[in-house]
């Protein structure tokens, strides 16, 4: 699954309907994570066989600051994250095509955040903070009390 990233972030560049990619992976994500939790974060996502792949190799596997590992932390990065993306789609006009790109930048700008994480901190750093694995999180264990 790592060749589905590039495709996205830099495909998605110049074709932006690529961008629907992202909104079938989360989709598909989120529907998975009724039964297995963050199984997609483990065995399935482009951006952590890339980060397992390459970021691996650079990375000073240096430990994260707790505050990146607190339940705050990881609800700031999902609001802010998913507010920028709900505005953005509001402002598109609901043109098919910009939204489409929307996606492939909130990709591309997700990519680059995970990048610095991996250089600067652990290779997988950004999956610690990813708004996708908290919400797997949160889905799993509503399923789980029932």
């Amino acid at each position: 699954m790592v060749w589905v990233l590039p495709l996205i972030v830099i495909g998605g560049l110049f074709v932006p309907i690529l961008g629907y990619l992202v909104v079938a992976m989360m989709i598909f994500l989120l529907a998975l994570s009724f039964f297995a939790g963050r199984y997609w974060c483990a065995n399935l996502c482009p951006r952590g066989a890339f980060l397992d792949i390459v970021m691996h190799r650079v990375s000073p596997q240096k430990p994260l600051p707790h505050f990146m590992r607190t339940k705050w932390f990881r609800w700031l990065v999902f609001c802010l994250l998913m507010g920028f993306l709900v505005l953005r789609i509001i402002h598109s006009g609901g043109n098919i095509i910009v939204i489409g790109a929307i996606f492939v930048s909130m990709c591309l700008i997700t990519t680059i955040i995970a990048i610095i994480l991996g250089f600067t901190m652990y290779h997988r750093g950004w999956c610690a903070i990813c708004p996708m694995g908290l919400m797997q999180e949160k889905i799993n264990k509503l399923n789980r009390n029932k």
